[in-house]
């Protein structure tokens, strides 16, 4: 039996520019000038949050731009993930802007000229590590821009399967457990880039954490009574390992990292195999992949399409995924709801 990708697991100074900078602004502009086209998503996209404040954690609406009045501390994040969890913690000490723009595909980001120099701008750069951001360390290397890998201290899983097998699984923001180690290393580099503020990124990181538990405890309280047989979360990309392990659930996916072409013949039939087997009530996709490949599986089985899950970006403020608790919400609303519905329909007759 071919054999699918499934994966089983327990329950403010500036900094000073030089002629190294602008070699390499020199090299992104070449590449900038070669690589545009179609599949190129190098448009810089300034995600500041409107209005944003304390408590306000909407993603706010990309653009390019940076308000020339503002002289508050600049900081940069890789994607609106990281932006929205900081400006939660910032409150209104700091700038928080996130270098892509709602909806970019985060692994395979092409950095712009301007991209550099709005690093080169800022106060602090918060990148996930992990490799998530293959494209960061060219993009940061030769800048002198204060930086912090936010995902310091996670208890990171590997990629099980695919040609990046072993490799660290990038995705552990998906973690409400982890995200708690995201708050607190974001907490600690605002208080040392802004000391006087200290107390408040501590205050506001402790809040913003116990918001995010509650959503995890929320997912393992709806989960509780499915059993073992329908505990499996299937997923287009495997960018669910973190949220998987926090919810008790065995993961199974057509491809490790996200790249389409990686969906196989063999994983497809392995993956439907299991599916069948196991009796797994529903399926689900990511929002930036086409589900064409997991309606095979749907077809195939007698599974439901569960619904489109939310992992690399937020959406636009009238989207459904706005802010980072949002889109944990609408994830843990969309796995639970759809894996419980045959088992809830069973239990009432």
């Amino acid at each position: 039996m071919p054999s699918p990708i499934v994966v089983c697991r327990p329950g403010p100074a500036r900094r000073r520019r030089g002629a190294a900078i602008a070699a390499s602004l020199a090299v992104l502009t070449l590449a900038a000038a070669c690589s545009g086209g179609p599949g190129s998503t190098g448009t810089a996209g300034v995600d500041a949050g409107p209005g944003a404040g304390p408590g306000d954690d909407r993603a706010g609406v990309s653009g390019a731009g940076v308000s020339g009045a503002d002289d508050r501390p600049l900081v940069l994040t890789t994607f609106t993930v990281l932006a929205d969890i900081a400006r939660n913690v910032a409150g209104d000490h700091l700038r928080v802007e996130s270098l892509t723009k709602v909806g970019a595909e985060i692994h395979g980001y092409q950095p712009t000229p301007s991209d550099l120099q709005r690093a080169e701008g800022a106060d602090l750069v918060l990148d996930n590590g992990l490799g998530l951001e293959a494209w960061f360390a060219r993009f940061i290397g030769s800048g002198s821009t204060a930086r912090v890998t936010v995902t310091d201290g996670v208890d990171v899983l590997p990629i099980a399967g695919g040609p990046e097998s072993g490799a660290p699984n990038p995705h552990a923001w998906m973690s409400p457990v982890n995200a708690g180690v995201y708050v607190d290393n974001i907490a600690a580099a605002f208080a040392e880039l802004d000391p006087a503020h200290a107390a408040d990124y501590r205050a506001a990181g402790a809040r913003y954490r116990r918001e995010v538990e509650a959503v995890g405890t929320g997912l393992l309280d709806r989960l509780a009574d499915l059993p073992s047989s329908a505990r499996m979360l299937v997923t287009c990309e495997g960018a669910f390992s973190y949220l998987a392990r926090d919810a008790d659930l065995t993961e199974g996916y057509l491809w490790a990292v996200n790249a389409e072409q990686e969906a196989t013949p063999r994983t497809v039939a392995g993956v439907i195999d299991v599916v069948r087997e196991r009796g797994v009530p529903a399926v689900f996709c990511e929002s930036t992949i086409s589900p064409r490949t997991m309606m095979r599986v749907v077809e195939s089985t007698g599974a439901a399409f569960g619904g489109t899950l939310y992992v690399d970006s937020l959406s636009p403020p009238d989207g459904p995924v706005p802010t980072y608790l949002d889109l944990l919400r609408h994830d843990a609303d969309v796995i639970a709801g759809a894996l419980t519905a045959g088992h809830d329909d069973k239990e009432g007759r």
